[in-house]
């Protein structure tokens, strides 16, 4: 079979092509590449054809001659022959049968073959050019399913298909086999993978950089006690796309001390070593021979730290502790935080993801300058981009490589470091600007840690500096908001500026001031717990009244010492020449707002940069039926490279016949959902209800509890009425929820659970029938988002405004045609712009007022829609089922505490809410005008591609140049 097979591959390629093909896979990459295109001889080209594409080029060499590759053909046969050769040669399953899953990773496997000649010519020329290159570090990407995109983008779809027919199986069916890449959770993930897959297609040189983990963030599972976490199994039979570089690793510590050497340096000694693994993924450009890398670290011991005398004396837990404790850095995406153990756990991920990176760029630096390393040329080559707060240790650790490891002084090493690093904020939550312990840093990273120290003593002395003139409360507030180092004490050096008079004071003074101090501290002394662990309280007014009158000086009781941390936020605007947002209403909440004293003191660090998301994946492949509507319509299919000529759509949005397709397309993507929802939740819904579908990442701020509630009342609105006024009042809807809730996110897993209870009691009310159905979707993923975002009618991007960055979910909706109800929040702003006010619901407060608002509520000074107290008492009736919700609709009443006070403003905003979904439901009767605003809608998403958006990147902030492989 194998020489069939692979000469029927070669078949116009003479014996030595068939040899190299036969001998290794990886092999045939370089062995073939060296014979047709010279890369590795003095004659050296800068061009290369995929074994599988039908475009004839003619590479010109240096000295001007030509390889023929003329011999090639994307022909089905011989695709087929490549997946039988991998199928008995390249197994992971046993080859007697060749049923799906063995089709899709023979499949895999001859696609990755056509990719690594691409990857493979692409790091062929950056290594010879030596181009400055961008490397995205992040913690999360969100890839999906890679094989479709991986064959469209190589435009060999077709090819394929046919070839996968001949062998008896379907491509659709195939490439359902491929489980989703568990590398991330919500939007930052799958903006990384957005990302990387715009810079192939542009020809930019980048990497991407994260950490390969094994089970991910979790496997939802939706039981009748809402969700459950089982660990994700993505890698359990491997992944085909990924090659293990065996050669590239590099060494981490952690713990271990610092001390001072003979040269009077600082050398970190000591400690717990392990290796970081290199594993690299190739990330293919749309009809471009440009093929980058993500490459993804993973976590070993070396085996001489195996303790082979423990474990034969029957010690094995011992004997595997080392190994152990390396592995489970890469086990879990997000591992729970709660313990001290799992605090430990993420910041050694994030360190790993850091120091493994840096090592491999500056070694890529100094291998390709040679004999002649210039570091001050460093930010020339390299532009690193922290994609959120996650790879904040670039800056302390590129700082400690520099000094410590390659001999610069401070002045010179904060000059590159500040050069080369640049910072993405993607959130104005206060939990998601970490801030960690200085007490487990100073344990993990002792050497990191002084560099830190130090790095904010300088931003100390640049605040006093620039502010020294105002007054003292003013500096103070200043320092306070924008150190680095959280409940610090001030550098011994401008701590004399705070150092006020002696105050002379007799012993009534004296004890008045006690006292005021006593009545004045922390409210949390009244909660402190004794020994005992009950509550102690301070003494009564009577009681402090009684000692002053004694002239007793009352002894206060002892103050709470604050946790000293590190902010690491402010460690990225200042270690880093770029600071961007990701959409203009956050850009200037991030200006005005969360760095605002930054903003004040380097107004030119401050960019924005609004997201995006590839129109590959999020129309091309993901919607077939509509991407051959927009190209009959705009005449040509240009707009998935150039997203500009979708708004041509507007001219014909009033066109019948564009009407009648749009609706034929959407009701056929439907009808897949239909099927989908039957086979995963069991449900029947129908494909002529609207489709109003809220799918992202489970938390309060992003309101499916608003959401649910807004169904809630429809629903008992309902029941309120006759079958005949029902079907006037309202258009039939079916309401999918996805996403997954943290696993230690109490509250936002009682939304899911609610959610759940009300979809079973609705779904199973025959009074209600098809008029309304609530559908949660299990294990909401990319491929998930593949098939629910080109069927949905209505997008719910309901946060409350001013708490969500961008949101892309929203721009995938918008390029599929869907029309969105949302506050103006996030990217929501400049989609309404683009798409037209008309043709997008707005409800809700805005950002501006959202202060005043939570005041308002503290102020006792809110009151509720009477329709809103109607829902939660329906809630609390036992309506849907015996679940008590208490602490759930607990959190929208009250003025204040933690967890309660409606801080999210879902009452607030509730009339509104449904006030707006009744303009909904009378637009969709409507159906010609809904089309139109549909069109509109799809027209209108032009500006959000991330192509427009990784422009923006390589020119403003990273300074790199495109360059195509030819």
């Amino acid at each position: 079979m194998a020489t069939a097979n692979g000469a029927h591959l070669f078949n116009h390629c003479g014996s030595n092509s068939r040899f190299i093909h036969f001998t290794s896979r990886n092999t045939t990459s370089k062995l073939f590449l060296t014979k047709t295109s010279h890369f590795r001889t003095p004659k050296r080209s800068f061009h290369v054809n995929n074994i599988l594409t039908d475009k004839i080029h003619h590479p010109i060499t240096e000295q001007g001659g030509e390889s023929d590759l003329s011999c090639f053909s994307p022909d089905a046969a011989s695709i087929t022959s490549s997946i039988k050769y991998h199928a008995e040669f390249t197994p992971v399953f046993s080859p007697e049968r060749f049923e799906l899953p063995n089709a899709f990773f023979a499949t895999a496997q001859s696609v990755r073959d056509s990719l690594l000649i691409n990857w493979n010519a692409t790091y062929d020329v950056y290594e010879k050019l030596n181009m400055k290159q961008a490397y995205y570090l992040s913690m999360e990407f969100l890839q999906g399913r890679a094989l479709l995109n991986a064959i469209g983008n190589l435009e060999l779809t077709g090819a394929f298909a046919e070839a996968l027919k001949n062998l008896g199986h379907n491509l659709e069916n195939v490439a359902s086999q491929e489980p989703d890449a568990a590398l991330g959770n919500g939007g930052l993930g799958r903006l990384a993978s957005c990302f990387l897959d715009s810079l192939a297609t542009l020809n930019y040189p980048a990497w991407g950089y994260g950490l390969r983990y094994k089970y991910g963030l979790f496997q939802q599972r939706i039981t009748k006690d809402g969700q459950e976490e089982v660990a994700e199994d993505w890698l359990e039979i491997g992944s085909p796309w990924e090659v293990v570089r065996n050669d590239v690793s590099y060494p981490i510590k952690f713990y271990g001390k610092v001390s001072t050497g003979s040269d009077g340096k600082r050398y970190w000694i000591g400690g717990e070593d392990i290796k970081a693994v290199a594993y690299d993924v190739p990330i293919p450009g749309y009809k471009t021979r440009t093929t980058i890398s993500l490459r993804l670290w993973s976590t070993q011991v070396p085996s001489a730290d195996f303790n082979l005398s423990a474990f034969n004396a029957g010690e094995h837990t011992k004997a595997c502790e080392a190994q152990a404790n390396a592995e489970k850095i890469c086990y879990i995406l997000y591992p729970g935080d709660e313990s001290e153990e799992g605090k430990i756990l993420r910041l050694k991920q994030q360190y790993t993801l850091c120091s493994a990176s840096l090592q491999d760029i500056i070694s890529r630096f100094e291998r390709r300058s040679g004999d002649r390393i210039k570091w001050e040329e460093f930010p020339e080559k390299v532009a690193v981009q922290m994609n959120d707060t996650h790879p904040t240790l670039c800056i302390p650790e590129l700082m400690r490589i520099l000094i410590d490891l390659k001999g610069l002084n401070w002045n010179e090493a904060w000059n590159i470091t500040q050069r080369t690093v640049a910072y993405t904020n993607h959130t104005v939550l206060p939990e998601a600007l970490e801030k960690w312990s200085y007490e487990l840093m100073q344990k993990l990273l002792p050497r990191h840690v002084e560099i830190i120290e130090a790095i904010d003593e300088e931003l100390v002395h640049e605040i006093v500096s620039k502010y020294g003139s105002l007054d003292l409360n003013k500096l103070e507030d200043k320092l306070t908001t924008m150190r680095i180092l959280e409940n610090f004490d001030l550098p011994s050096s401008v701590a004399e500026f705070f150092i006020n008079p002696e105050i002379s004071v007799d012993d009534d003074t004296e004890t008045l001031e006690v006292h005021d101090k006593v009545e004045a501290s922390d409210k949390v002394v009244t909660n402190d717990e004794d020994d005992t662990g009950k509550k102690t309280s301070m003494k009564t007014e009577a009681s402090a009244e009684k000692d002053i009158d004694k002239k007793t000086p009352v002894s206060p009781e002892p103050a709470v010492i604050p946790l000293k941390k590190v902010r690491m936020a402010n460690l990225c605007v200042v270690g880093g020449h770029a600071v961007n947002g990701v959409a203009e209403i956050h850009s200037e909440i991030v200006k005005e707002e969360v760095f605002n004293g930054f903003y004040e003191l380097w107004p030119e660090k401050f960019q924005n940069k609004t997201n995006g998301v590839t129109p590959r994946r999020w129309i091309r492949f993901c919607n077939p039926p509509l991407s051959a509507i927009i190209t009959k319509w705009t005449g040509t299919e240009e707009w998935v490279l150039k997203t500009e000529k979708l708004a041509e759509l507007q001219k014909f949005a009033d066109n019948e016949d564009l009407q009648n397709e749009w609706r034929e397309a959407k009701r056929s993507n439907k009808i897949k959902v239909v099927s989908f929802l039957k086979e995963k939740t069991g449900y029947s819904v129908v494909p002529d209800a609207m489709f109003d579908i809220q799918v992202k990442r489970i938390h309060e701020y992003k309101r499916q509890l608003l959401n649910i509630l807004g169904i809630v009342y429809r629903y008992k609105k309902m029941k309120e009425m006759k079958a005949a006024e029902r079907k006037t009042n309202f258009v039939p809807r079916v309401c999918i929820f996805g996403g997954k809730a943290f696993a230690t996110y109490v509250q936002a897993k009682r939304i899911v659970k609610f959610i759940t209870d009300v979809g079973a009691t609705i779904n199973h009310d025959p009074e209600i029938g098809d008029l309304l159905k609530v559908v949660f979707v299990p294990d909401y993923n990319v491929s998930v988002a593949e098939l629910l975002i080109p069927a949905s009618d209505l997008s719910e991007h309901i946060s409350t405004a001013g708490m969500e960055a961008s949101g892309t979910s929203n721009m995938k909706f918008a390029m599929n045609g869907c029309i969105q109800i949302g506050t103006l929040d996030g990217a929501n702003v400049e989609i309404r712009e683009e798409v037209g006010e008309e043709n997008f619901f707005l409800f809700g407060a805005q950002a501006h007022e959202i202060a005043g608002l939570r005041k308002e509520r503290a102020d006792g000074k809110f009151v509720p829609d009477e329709r809103f107290e109607e829902v939660k008492e329906f809630v609390r009736s036992g309506a849907f089922g015996s679940y008590n919700y208490d602490d759930l609709i607990g959190s929208l009443e009250g003025n204040e505490g933690f967890g309660r006070a409606d801080y999210f403003l879902v009452g607030k905003d509730f009339p509104s809410y449904i006030e707006c979904q009744e303009k909904v439901d009378e637009a969709y009767r409507d159906q010609k005008r809904w089309t139109k605003m549909s069109i509109l809608n799809t027209a209108g998403s032009y500006k959000f591609s991330s192509d427009r958006t990784i422009h923006e990147y390589a020119k403003d902030i990273w300074n790199i140049e495109a360059v195509e492989i030819a």
